[in-house]
């Protein structure tokens, strides 16, 4: 089989998921979620970045395994499945974290609410 890139490109293909999936989704979801979860505010689009930083990463390990399938070289099949795996599992890991502040942020809320009333 004809690899879909020579190791030199693998490098920036790797680079560029990588720097794409983790500068953009982690920074915006990192940079923007972390405070806008303990503030409790833009619940949906936080917790849709998240989701959507899993699914990316799902889909490049898919990318990745079926490329190992069809008998892609390693530089190839790694080029996908490192960044997938690294996105999905910083992304899964920390969803369970951002609605556990969400939560604390609405509890904060009711406790507010009901000391004043």
């Amino acid at each position: 089989m004809t690899p879909w890139f020579d190791e030199q490109t693998a490098g920036m293909v790797g680079g560029l998921l990588g720097a794409g999936v983790g500068g953009v989704l982690g920074g915006i979801g990192g940079g923007v979620g972390g405070p806008l979860a303990a503030m409790g505010k833009a619940k949906h689009f936080v917790l849709g970045i998240f989701v959507f930083g899993i699914v990316v990463g799902v889909a490049l390990v898919a990318v990745g395994l079926a490329a190992l399938v069809m008998g892609q070289p390693w530089w190839v099949w790694v080029s996908f499945v490192g960044p997938g795996v690294i996105a999905a599992g910083l992304m899964g890991g920390l969803l369970p974290v951002v609605r556990m502040r969400y939560r604390q942020a609405e509890q904060r809320k009711l406790d507010a609410q009901s000391f004043r009333g």
